[in-house]
């Protein structure tokens, strides 16, 4: 596929493979963009800024609805490609489409509510015969920077934001999963979207990073991805706007008093959807002393019967990691939790890039799998018998998008919710839950602002505010 630079699609002589990580097989080649690209690209989109500035809400909403239309009419399509060049089966790529669409539509219908108010000047002295309001207007140009685990919802999480509220975007997809978010670019030009408000370059981000995040023309940069890279681009970043998903350890309390039925199945879905690579995954779970043993069977149980492999195929619950160096990884990581005194109680091996579904107890604080995010098929099992003590271990790491908690006493959940320090609480949900319409996001060193389609929107606008200082009429 080419890249969208400027309003043309352009290929380069230098490409980049991109691979199945199941088989290894080529889907197809992208450009690699250089240096002078990179500035052929801040340039449209300064004018494009102006473009996107013009159209009217009417219009944007349009766009955005009709973009909506046609991904949902070629979802299949979009699916298969998900799933071609991603960790993702089938059928998880089938609902990731769904939630595209979902994110256009919200996308489309806040670009008609974005409003402000009336502001009262005169309730302090000296505002006296003043009336005024505030509205919101676009930042400008957007830089969205997106991972490889979600290559096509994440990216509709800030792109359709971004056209709602009038800006012009230059995407950066993932390097390896570039393919359905091109799809989604061509789709939105496609239906009418001017030329240089939107624009895709691809390659690596060792060859663009610093020149596309450090150029004063970008009013915000959209980061999605490891809490590493995002202190490198506060670093580098200037003065201009930052969102940012970064990375996370969710953790779940699964009390004395919860359906341990239901935790157990919510949690096995919530910590190996997409083989784990996935920032609200479970990963550490504190479990009642009482109901201990009851829960960990079932889990295993659940989890030892999950089917690895063909991400093609319907009977597929999970497949590969992204690639085999993140396999590795992953594998060193239950390697060494096991020579700390860990011990495994399914999975654990390594094929290529497949891990089955690993799920491991007595795991040390001081292991990497315990206080890392490890992106990959595995989560901890903890026993624990006080609920402040569960809330303290919860609370313990620099991480915090979401928590769960699963109890049938009211008091339990708000207490527990209050208490955990985290972007959201899932109350008798894993913290693999998500609206696209709420906010979303987390604190510590999990991120900075709120993504969910309202929250995004203003996080891309400027508030404008208009004073009439009222005069008494002559004559």
């Amino acid at each position: 596929m080419k890249m969208l630079l400027a309003d043309t699609w352009v290929d380069r002589e230098r490409s980049i493979e991109v691979r199945d990580p199941y088989d290894g097989s080529v889907i197809d080649t992208v450009p690699a963009a250089a240096a002078e690209d990179i500035e052929a690209s801040l340039a449209a989109a300064a004018r494009g800024a102006e473009v996107a500035r013009s159209m009217t809400s009417y219009q944007r909403a349009t766009v955005l609805r009709d973009t909506a239309d046609s991904v949902e009419k070629r979802a299949e399509e979009f699916a298969r490609t998900i799933a071609r060049e991603g960790s993702k089966t089938i059928r998880e790529a089938r609902k990731e489409v769904r939630r595209c669409v979902n994110v256009l539509n919200v996308s489309a219908d806040a670009s008609k509510q974005l409003v402000g108010e009336t502001i009262r000047f005169d309730s302090f002295p000296g505002g006296e015969n003043r009336i005024g309001y505030y509205e919101r207007g676009p930042i400008g140009v957007v830089a969205a920077i997106t991972p490889f685990n979600d290559p096509l919802n994440l990216v509709a999480h800030k792109l359709g934001p971004a056209v709602a509220a009038g800006n012009a975007v230059i995407l950066k997809p993932a390097t390896s999963t570039p393919l359905s978010a091109l799809k989604l670019v061509e789709t939105f030009v496609e239906h009418g979207l001017p030329p240089l408000v939107i624009q895709a370059i691809t390659g690596e981000a060792r060859d663009m990073g610093d020149q596309l995040i450090a150029d004063d023309r970008v009013r915000m940069i959209s980061f999605t991805g490891g809490v590493d890279t995002g202190k490198m681009i506060t670093q580098r970043a200037g003065l201009k706007k930052l969102g940012m998903e970064l990375g996370s350890n969710s953790p779940v309390i699964v009390w004395s008093d919860s359906n341990v039925a239901w935790a157990a199945e919510t949690c096995v879905s919530g910590a190996f959807a997409a083989a784990g690579q996935n920032c609200i995954g479970v990963q550490r779970l504190y479990i009642h002393d009482s109901v201990y043993d009851e829960f960990r069977d079932r889990f295993v149980s659940l989890t030892s019967r999950y089917q690895v492999g063909d991400k093609l195929s319907e009977a597929t619950d999970m497949g590969p990691l992204i690639d085999e160096r993140a396999a590795e990884r992953v594998e060193r990581q239950i390697r060494d939790a096991e020579r700390a005194g860990a011990t495994v109680l399914t999975g654990g091996t390594r094929e290529g890039t497949l891990i089955p579904p690993t799920v491991l107890e007595n795991v040390p604080t001081s292991a990497e799998i315990h206080h890392q995010e490890v992106f990959g098929p595995t989560v901890n099992l903890y026993r624990v018998s006080d609920l402040d003590d569960a809330i303290a271990q919860a609370n313990s790491l620099p991480f915090g998008v979401h928590a769960g908690v699963f109890t049938q006493d009211v008091d339990t959940a708000f207490y527990a919710a209050r208490e955990l320090d985290c972007g959201g609480v899932m109350i008798n949900d894993s913290t693999d839950y998500r609206l696209d319409a709420m906010p979303f996001g987390g604190v510590k060193d999990s991120g900075l602002g709120r993504e969910g389609v309202r929250f995004s929107l203003y996080e891309m606008t400027e508030p404008k505010v208009v004073c009439f200082h009222l005069a008494k009429p002559k004559g």
